[in-house]
């Protein structure tokens, strides 16, 4: 028995570990966009590629990532994944813009890869633990997301490591990722479902469930790349400190934190979620209110705070969601292709539209108005999609072989 249970947490703490890379490579940028704007002298629309861009690569890369793992297996396309970032985050820290912008896919590529199959994971080994294992792996990731957003700043001014080495110190992280995940790949338990499968887009498309939480999991994805992509420089406009503004982008994130893990373990105790999306939601629109006045240090601090519950329980409940709106792992990796596609296409084009709405406007204030509106909409897409009913009915779907993991 104590044989069986040591492979299986030693597979979880992989999953730990895999989910701390996926973040620092992309909000490490937000707090040093604007040192990395003036250094090759670009727009702010183009600044905003950099967070962009990964959305981008997520929205091309989900609908292919179960093939490659169908091609190989889980473990190995998840191996991939890291291997993927590692040399994106290595391409992206030169002063080439060409080469800035290549390894940024890169990395979005990486990253899309472990985002499709790890809801699908934990759907397969662990289904009757989906919001706590949900928790513990978008917990993981938010910390880490945090910490790169805190460090920016001190990394590339305080210890004047400059934005390139600022940005490539994050490779360290990737490197572990791979040692640890081939350490869990050649001791953890062998009798897993490697069967990734390829979307069934027809059926998806059909169902009204699959696009409320595809639309749900773009629009707090939008919100979330926009906010950290242009927080700093909204706080910085309104007369703050760049290393308290990058601060604050990472309090934001580490507020976010009992939130992002309570969320989907209350998410899953309940049959219909509504009541927790409109909390959030609420928590949300508020924050970006207060923000719309420039407030001072006690009102950015709250604003950034309800910001912060608002983001960490959204992609929490929304993850979450694609294991408990579906009633197989199949049809979880299914969801994931779908809302994680078309989710972070829509998410993309965020950081690139707020950044253009401030050059063409010279203020933040239309920008923050937008936010306000998309947090609207997310809340009411969120409504749709926390309702209890399942993306495809049963039976409409093949049999999966059901593994379990003991923990």
């Amino acid at each position: 028995m104590k044989a069986n249970r040591f492979p299986s947490w030693l597979f979880i703490v992989g999953i730990i570990i895999l989910a701390f890379n996926l973040r620092p490579a992309i909000t490490s940028v937000g707090p040093i966009i604007g040192t990395i704007r003036e250094d090759l002298a670009i727009s702010n629309g183009s600044a905003g590629l950099l967070t962009s861009l990964p959305l981008i690569a997520f929205a091309v890369m989900s609908p292919l990532a179960p093939r490659i793992a169908n091609k190989t297996s889980n473990e190995k396309a998840l191996l991939y994944g890291l291997l993927t970032l590692l040399i994106g985050i290595w391409v992206r820290s030169t002063s080439l813009i060409i080469l800035l912008f290549i390894g940024t896919i890169l990395i979005g590529v990486g990253i899309a890869i472990i985002n499709v199959i790890l809801p699908s994971l934990i759907k397969n080994n662990f289904p009757s633990k989906i919001g706590v294992m949900t928790g513990v792996y978008t917990t993981s990731m938010s910390i880490f997301a945090a910490v790169a957003s805190g460090l920016s700043v001190p990394l590339t001014s305080g210890l004047g490591m400059g934005w390139k080495w600022s940005l490539a110190s994050w490779s360290l992280l990737a490197i572990i990722g791979i040692v640890v995940w081939l350490i869990s790949m050649n001791k953890g338990t062998k009798n897993r479902d490697h069967g990734l499968y390829e979307p069934s887009t027809l059926k998806l498309l059909r169902s009204s469930v699959a696009w409320q939480v595809t639309i749900f999991m773009g629009l707090q994805s939008f919100l979330f790349y926009v906010t950290i992509s242009w927080l700093a420089e909204i706080l910085i406009s309104n007369g703050f400190q760049a290393s308290n503004a990058g601060w604050y982008v990472a309090y934001m994130q580490f507020i976010s934190l009992p939130a992002t893990f309570f969320t989907p373990v209350i998410a899953s105790k309940l049959s219909n979620q509504q009541p927790v999306v409109l909390t959030f939601g609420l928590s949300g629109f508020v924050g970006y209110s207060i923000l719309y006045f420039q407030p001072g240090i006690t009102g950015t601090t709250i604003a950034i705070t309800l910001i912060g519950i608002m983001l960490g329980a959204s992609i929490s409940l929304a993850l979450a969601l694609l294991g408990l709106r579906t009633t197989n792992g199949r049809q979880a990796a299914e969801l994931s292709g779908m809302a994680q596609s078309f989710g972070y296409l829509l998410a993309s084009f965020g950081p690139i539209l707020i950044g253009f709405i401030f050059d063409v406007a010279n203020n933040w204030n239309s920008s923050i108005l937008t936010i306000l509106l998309i947090t609207f909409i997310m809340t009411l897409f969120g409504l749709g999609a926390s309702r209890n009913r399942y993306v495809l009915p049963n039976g409409s779907d093949n049999t999966v072989t059901k593994v379990e993991i003991g923990v």
